[in-house]
């Protein structure tokens, strides 16, 4: 099958079927403290970041969804739209579509063209940059005029897939020059299953500054390639099954994973991040920004760029108030706000030997 058609799929499943994480990416053990007397006008909080270089209006990322179909191109088209007028990040899905094949080009360069100030994010899979190298992950960021490249990290999606390549091997020196060559603009991201600590410090040593910890408890890309693979019986999917469904680390879990054992790494957290009160949760745990990817999906699905913007004025509206509401007058003061974390979070913490260093480590210093 060509990588257009499972494009195709990708799109018509996630809109179809319930792919969702059937565990919590556990936003719901985390409790912000309430500031009752702190001065803060909620007109003049400003929600403004630095994020691989780019100055974001809030920050919150349009996560990689698609490309390389007739059909994500009208989708990267309009969110690439909202994207420049809401002063967010857009990333497309990954680029390899269009390096095999450029008839396909223009479905991932829309985004660019009709967000040319928005920080926009590349991406290309870790298995393809073993394969081909340096110059194809370049060539990957070029094509569409990106600010910034994101390798993503899919084992869990590829075990089910059922055009899955499981050699995840010989990368890393890739890594490690990309690191040297464009710095700050180079990002690891999972898929899915999250980034433990052990994870974010390989990333550390190579050199690099950015993960997306993507963690569990949002969309479920196992769960997509499930169903793909169902509709084909294809016999690897019957034998799994459901197994992996909820394979990974939670989102809250891997960004406080990472930001203690990579304490220089900058982290990006999606992966299950629905309203702008998880984003200020996730900010305050260590991460300098949020993405969601299924919501503008759905909301582009239902009412075009009209809903996808809405969704984002919601985001920012819940960004503000739980500012407003823990007396942060920006980011930086959103950082260091006191909070609690507790239940299966604060457990699995405890059993990895890393509760007691978030209690050390209540605030966070960001570079």
């Amino acid at each position: 099958m060509s990588i257009e058609s499972r494009k195709a799929d990708h799109i018509r499943i996630a809109l179809e079927r319930e792919v969702s994480s059937r565990i919590t990416p556990g936003f719901e053990d985390v409790e912000l403290i309430h500031n009752a007397v702190c001065e803060v006008d909620f007109n003049e909080i400003d929600t403004t970041v630095m994020v691989m270089g780019k100055r974001l209006r809030m920050p919150l990322i349009i996560e990689a969804l698609t490309g390389g179909t007739p059909e994500a191109k009208r989708i990267n088209m309009g969110l690439a739209e909202v994207a420049e007028s809401e002063g967010i990040g857009i990333g497309v899905g990954s680029v390899r579509a269009a390096l095999e094949d450029q008839r396909l080009v223009d479905t991932y360069s829309i985004v660019r063209d009709r967000a040319p100030n928005a920080l926009v994010i590349s991406n290309i899979g870790a298995a393809q940059v073993a394969e081909y190298g340096l110059e194809y992950a370049l060539k990957a960021m070029e094509l569409v005029k990106a600010d910034s490249l994101a390798i993503h990290f899919n084992k869990l999606q590829e075990l089910v897939m059922p055009e899955g390549e499981t050699r995840f091997k010989g990368y890393v020196q890739h890594i490690v020059e990309l690191s040297k060559r464009i710095g700050e603009k180079l990002c690891l991201k999972e898929t899915g299953a999250g980034f433990s600590g052990e994870a974010a410090m390989l990333a550390e040593s190579w050199g690099v500054e950015w993960v997306d910890v993507a963690g569990a408890g949002g969309t479920s890309w196992y769960a997509v390639e499930y169903y793909r693979a169902k509709e084909r019986n294809d016999e690897k999917a019957s034998m799994l099954d459901e197994v992996f469904w909820d394979w990974g680390i939670p989102t809250v879990v891997s960004i406080i994973e990472s930001r203690i054992c990579a304490p220089r790494l900058r982290v990006i957290a999606s992966g299950g991040v629905r309203t702008g009160l998880d984003a200020a949760k996730a900010i305050v745990l260590g991460a300098s920004c949020v993405g969601m990817a299924r919501p503008f999906l759905i909301a582009f699905s239902r009412g075009g760029v009209a809903e996808a913007r809405r969704l984002v004025k919601s985001f920012e509206l819940a960004l503000r108030s739980t500012m407003f509401l823990v007396g942060a007058r920006n980011i930086t003061e959103l950082m260091s706000v006191p909070f609690i974390v507790r239940g299966k979070t604060a457990e699995w913490l405890e059993r990895r030997g890393l509760l007691e260093k978030l209690a050390g480590r209540m605030r966070y210093k960001h570079e």
